[in-house]
């Protein structure tokens, strides 16, 4: 029979693609016949896991809390509703002050989070100088605590103190989520700097850009989070490291208001620093990126407290560890040592000058966005590293390790595919990929400010210990 038809000619046609999972050298074998590969990332679970990874695929809650947990992600409906300071919002009074991140101690404190609480000191007006600070930190009074232990995120060291305005972020049910005001660019409080200046432009975001946003918000009536990020994605943005396009649909929706506040009066708000205000905004492109944060929050909040759910709820960073939640397990925390992120350096520092991994805007990984959605942002990797197949590889792997799509957080360029949505820790496990992350990098000595902005991945032992929880759980027959 020849070769040119029938059903033996089917079988030699070449294929379209090989996939290569977890063989790296087959895929290169393969690519350097010109046999088109596509190479599928994945490791054995660690051998200690292997038992836990059993008796929580076991569970027989497990799809259902799975599917409860992520629908009820779906379903929240964040809205922007306010500014508030944090005094009001969280409680928190004199030497207290939020983090980033799981629970830390000053003495384990990193150079960046040890540089916001000084400023947070000279800021509040605890201490004259740098010195008087850290001596009232080292002292062990003041009083640290996380930010998502008060439903409350900050990117990077993400320290909340009293007189700090925060954005208020609201779901139909009623919970609430907050987050604080983006500072800006340069030398700023969030990467660990401190001084005159950041000082200075804390106390400004105090008394004129929260008073007049809230002036403005409360006017203009609550503006729609999930319809303006679904907008954000669409138009390029992926809502971690890049938000030029979310910023400017903000300040569209906000600007009138924002000057009509100067025609009614009732809020006392000058022309000039309405002008201020809206200036501020834009120059910083990542002014948006708390109020995400936020939402997200309030999005990955609505999945906790499903007893059986491997569905992670929360990634975040304090500098020296970072540490996850999963629905099924309660507000507990799972940790591991922080990785160095791998990136682009600003002028005159590098690797050796970078802090490992900190903050709390993996939020916005958490529930599909940031590095899971940078097939959407290709121009994110001119900040972050990498090429625009690189940005595609990164979503398209994260698939892999979620439950869902989102439903209207859509990406144009993979034929409006919703981003990958509901991180599966079971599945984290099983194959040992974990997720990644963009994000900014902060230097190691408290004080330089930001260094460079890369990507990161969490270590795996953090989903390792949280699955060996639920797998404990699963034996009691509890949450």
């Amino acid at each position: 029979m020849s070769a040119g038809a029938g059903p033996l000619a089917d079988l030699l046609v070449a294929p379209e693609a090989v996939i290569t999972v977890g063989a790296p050298t087959l895929d290169e074998a393969l690519a350097a016949q010109g046999v088109p590969t596509v190479p599928v990332e994945w490791r054995p679970p660690p051998a200690g896991s292997v038992a836990a990874v059993a008796e929580v695929t076991a569970d027989q809650r497990l799809a259902q809390a799975n599917r409860t947990a992520i629908d009820r992600m779906a379903g929240a409906r964040p809205r922007l509703v306010d500014v508030r300071t944090a005094a009001e919002l969280v409680g928190i009074g004199r030497h207290q002050l939020l983090h980033a991140g799981p629970p830390v101690e000053w003495g384990a404190a990193s150079g960046p989070l040890r540089g916001a609480i000084i400023g947070a000191c000279l800021y509040e007006g605890w201490a004259a100088t740098p010195d008087a600070a850290e001596r009232i930190a080292g002292s062990g009074a003041v009083e640290l605590s996380p930010c998502h232990d008060h439903a409350s995120v900050g990117p990077m060291a993400g320290i909340v103190s009293p007189s700090m305005p925060m954005w208020v972020v609201e779901a139909a049910d009623g919970r609430t989520s907050r987050s604080t005001l983006n500072e800006g660019l340069g030398k700023v409080l969030r990467y660990g700097a401190f001084g005159d200046t950041v000082t200075e432009r804390l106390r400004w975001m105090e008394r004129v850009l929260g008073p007049i946003l809230a002036s403005g918000l409360r006017r203009h009536g609550p503006v729609d989070l999930g319809a303006l990020i679904a907008s954000m994605v669409a138009m390029g943005d992926e809502g971690h490291n890049r938000n030029r396009a979310g910023t400017s649909l903000l300040v569209r929706a906000l600007a009138p208001d924002l000057v009509r506040t100067v025609e009614d009066g009732k809020a006392g708000n000058r022309a000039g620093d309405v002008a201020d205000v809206l200036a501020f905004i834009d120059a910083n492109d990542h002014f948006l990126l708390n109020v995400v944060m936020g939402a997200a929050k309030l999005v990955a909040d609505a999945g906790a407290g499903v007893p059986g759910s491997s569905v992670v709820v929360a990634m975040a960073r304090n500098g020296t560890d970072f540490g996850i939640r999963i629905a099924g397990t309660g507000e507990r925390w799972f940790t591991a040592p922080a990785a160095v992120p791998d990136g682009l350096y600003l002028g005159g520092f590098g690797p050796d000058d970078a802090n490992a991994d900190i903050g709390d805007s993996a939020i916005t990984e958490t529930v599909g966005l940031g590095g899971f959605a940078m097939a959407g942002a290709p121009a994110i990797v001119q900040l972050v590293g990498g090429d625009v197949d690189d940005a595609r590889g990164w979503t398209e792997l994260m698939y892999e390790l979620t439950l869902a799509e989102h439903p209207t957080w859509t990406l144009p360029p993979l034929g409006f595919r919703g981003v990958p949505f509901g991180i599966d820790a079971l599945r984290v496990v099983r194959t040992g990929v974990v997720p990644i992350i963009n994000t900014g990098i902060a230097g190691r000595v408290a004080g330089t400010g930001q260094v460079g902005a890369g990507l990161v991945r969490p270590p795996l032992e953090c989903f390792t210990a949280a699955l060996a929880a639920l797998a404990e759980s699963a034996r009691a027959g509890r949450p």
